[in-house]
């Protein structure tokens, strides 16, 4: 769960990408699939592991991305409380994002990021940190965003990666086709930092998009691995 791409298309409509970095011996995922749990229908690739997700879509007119990490790099325990891919499940399921988000007990679970797509009245970009010990949630512009997790680039390398990202709207029309291009080849040869990561026991195994149009979703699953 390493980077993640938002493209605003128009007032309703948007693109959302990411690419998925784990470990090569984990436990392949499962393809997205509909899923129907307590009574709300889900739509997301099933983790391997934990049998949690770290993208999906809900009944409940909502897109939550995760990435791991916070703001900052933290050094990981053995064990926690609770996935963060089954905290991205109970979040699809709320009524309301915020108030599921202000209730949900974090306490024992390990830092993450969630990118927020919401469009129950307007369309609407929320940026969700737990950072161990406290929540922080912002309202994002609608315009092009790129989120690295801090659990495997530090800031430097952070801005490269939104420096690539901002040539690339200079020279590109916003297209799934296009924007899949990026996630699979920018970057400047280094495959240790470029957005095709690959650190030899570690590295992008797949990439979800997911695009609204014309009030349909549609998704594409690149398994990378199989």
């Amino acid at each position: 769960m390493c980077t993640v791409t938002y493209l605003p298309l128009n007032t309703s409509d948007f693109i959302l990408t990411s690419s998925r970095d784990v470990p090569f011996l984990r436990e392949s995922a499962l393809h997205p699939k509909k899923y129907i749990e307590d009574g709300v229908e889900l739509y997301y690739p099933k983790d391997g592991k934990a049998g949690g997700t770290w993208i999906g879509t809900s009944s409940k007119k909502r897109l939550i991305c995760l990435l791991n990490g916070g703001f900052e790099y933290h050094t990981s325990r053995k064990s926690y409380k609770k996935s963060r891919g089954l905290i991205v499940k109970e979040l699809l399921k709320v009524n309301d994002v915020r108030i599921g988000l202000d209730k949900i007990d974090l306490n024992g679970v390990e830092q993450f990021t969630l990118t927020i797509v919401d469009w129950n009245k307007s369309l609407e970009l929320i940026e969700f940190v737990w950072d161990g010990s406290q929540k922080h949630l912002k309202k994002m512009s609608q315009k092009p965003h790129i989120w690295s997790s801090s659990t495997l680039y530090d800031n430097s390398v952070k801005q490269l990666r939104v420096n690539w990202f901002e040539a690339w709207q200079h020279s590109n029309d916003f297209s799934r086709e296009n924007i899949l291009k990026f996630h699979k080849s920018a970057g400047i040869g280094d495959p240790n930092i470029d957005v095709m990561m690959d650190r030899k026991v570690g590295g992008t195994v797949s990439i979800t998009s997911v695009k609204m149009e014309n009030k349909k979703l549609s998704i594409e699953y690149k398994d990378l691995q199989n």
